[in-house]
């Protein structure tokens, strides 16, 4: 971890074992300290359209990201950086959008791959 701080609610970039794919983002659920040097963070992680059941679709955005069900603890070592990610709303306001910006529409569900809600606007 480079010494990035944040906090229960916060978004974060994770290294992949793969160098060569595009970091994880998760939220930080909670945090525990456990052995001396190292904490526990537990997340929710985000999933990239191509990473879901039926894959990126012609109406994903290139920053899209869904909300999963899927929750997991991590060593915090494998934090990067701090990453926003908006509501769609939120992010078509943004004049800038920077790398560390995502957004999400969706929550998904991993197990079925299932969406809520099951349509949007497009």
């Amino acid at each position: 971890m480079k010494n990035v701080p944040f906090v229960v609610g916060d978004h974060v970039t994770m290294r992949p074992p793969d160098t060569n794919k595009p970091p994880y983002v998760a939220r930080v659920e909670k945090i525990e300290p456990c052995r001396k040097n190292d904490v526990k963070v537990h997340v929710r992680w985000y999933y990239r359209p191509e990473d879901s059941i039926g894959g990126r679709r012609r109406f994903h955005g290139v920053k899209e990201l869904f909300l999963s069900d899927h929750y997991d603890v991590q060593s915090a070592h494998a934090i990067e950086g701090k990453c926003v990610v908006h509501s769609f709303k939120n992010y078509t306001k943004l004049q800038d959008v920077a790398a560390e910006d995502y957004y999400y529409r969706f929550e998904y569900k991993a197990a079925t791959g299932t969406f809520t809600p099951d349509r949007v606007v497009v």
